[in-house]
């Protein structure tokens, strides 16, 4: 199967198996699960924080981040292309009874430091309570700028709120900048990890932050059904998608470059190359070819795509340059 849907489809490889088989184990919710508190102990240090919670999932780590940081009747503003606004079931809203102030993004990504400012309400009990800002980095597989991070940083110390990152793809965001991940994660009080896309774990995210939130954001998990028995076997994984697949994202990165190319060889498919800048590839397709019968057709020949006018492919460790080529030619042969 070759899947460009997402690089959330990948799956565990051998060595992620055995460890997982073999992976010391205890109950979690007590703090018993020694694999568990080794990847949480060894994750904050690796990332510079005080502390780390591992979560079921991004949504999850997400949610708790919101929570920890925000009190009933607090608000968080975010990009109007947030997933933790936009596609995360509004969890914030529901579960936190917090309140989201989206911005428009800019064209690269971030959002504006002006329209933030204007955005955060006044001491008045009429409003919401600004507390907290939130970003994406990678967002729509754009790169946010090291500068951009840093001014971020000035802003929010300056309106006394806090900075959170979903880092769902932060790695890969670390690989385009060839940065340490440090460089990214020190601008923010907490950070989002997602262990399940392009590092090739199978389950989980990770929550980073000083103590006493990921204490909080500990007490919430549970609440909200996430306190997990034996997960050692889940962070056994984990560890090696941390430790051993971190430097293949790049061979994604050039992947997707040479799946952008290759799709601008192809009449009727436009790609503008200059910002495939990670594993994205987003492609206008002309609308004198149906790509969803393009699509049922390369299904038939076990390769996935998400069929739109503005179609998505993503790169990762299940994609080699020899599956590109192969879709490529399987996609020439559906168009005639």
């Amino acid at each position: 199967m070759i899947d460009f849907r997402s690089d959330t489809v990948t799956r565990p490889c051998s060595k992620m198996r055995d460890a997982m088989a073999q992976a010391e184990v205890g109950d979690d919710v007590y703090g018993d699960d020694p694999t568990v508190n080794e990847l949480e102990q060894w994750s904050a240090k690796r990332h510079g924080f005080e502390a780390a919670l591992f979560c079921s999932s991004g949504t999850q780590a997400n949610l708790l981040a919101l929570m920890a940081h925000c009190e009933r009747g607090d608000e968080y503003l975010c990009g109007q292309q947030a997933h933790n606004y936009k596609f995360e079931g509004g969890g914030a809203a529901v579960l936190g009874s917090i309140q989201p102030q989206p911005i428009e993004n800019e064209k690269d990504g971030t959002i504006s430091l002006t329209k933030l400012e204007q955005a955060i309400k006044p001491d008045d009990s009429h409003f919401a309570r600004t507390t907290l800002v939130s970003i994406e980095n990678t967002i729509n597989g754009k790169v946010l700028p090291l500068s951009y991070l840093a001014e971020l940083r000035t802003f929010v110390n300056k309106h006394q709120l806090s900075l959170h990152l979903d880092g769902a793809r932060v790695y890969n965001a670390a690989t385009a900048l060839d940065v340490d991940i440090t460089e990214i994660a020190q601008h923010f009080d907490t950070m989002s990890v997602c262990l399940s896309k392009g590092l090739g774990a199978p389950i989980g995210s990770l929550l980073l932050g000083p103590t006493d939130l990921i204490v909080k954001a500990r007490r919430w998990r549970k609440v909200l059904g996430g306190g997990m028995r034996q997960a050692g076997i889940l962070c056994a994984a984990a560890k090696i998608a941390l430790t051993q697949n971190v430097d293949k994202l790049k061979i994604d990165h050039e992947n997707a470059q040479y799946l952008a190319h290759q799709l601008n060889s192809i009449a009727g498919f436009d790609v503008n190359v200059e910002q495939v800048s990670t594993n994205m590839v987003f492609v206008k397709v002309d609308k004198s070819i149906d790509i969803y019968a393009a699509a049922t057709a390369l299904k038939a020949q076990d390769i996935i795509i998400s069929p739109s006018e503005h179609m998505r492919l993503v790169t990762h460790l299940d994609i080699s340059k020899t599956d590109i080529d192969s879709f490529i030619t399987a996609l020439k042969a559906v168009l005639i």
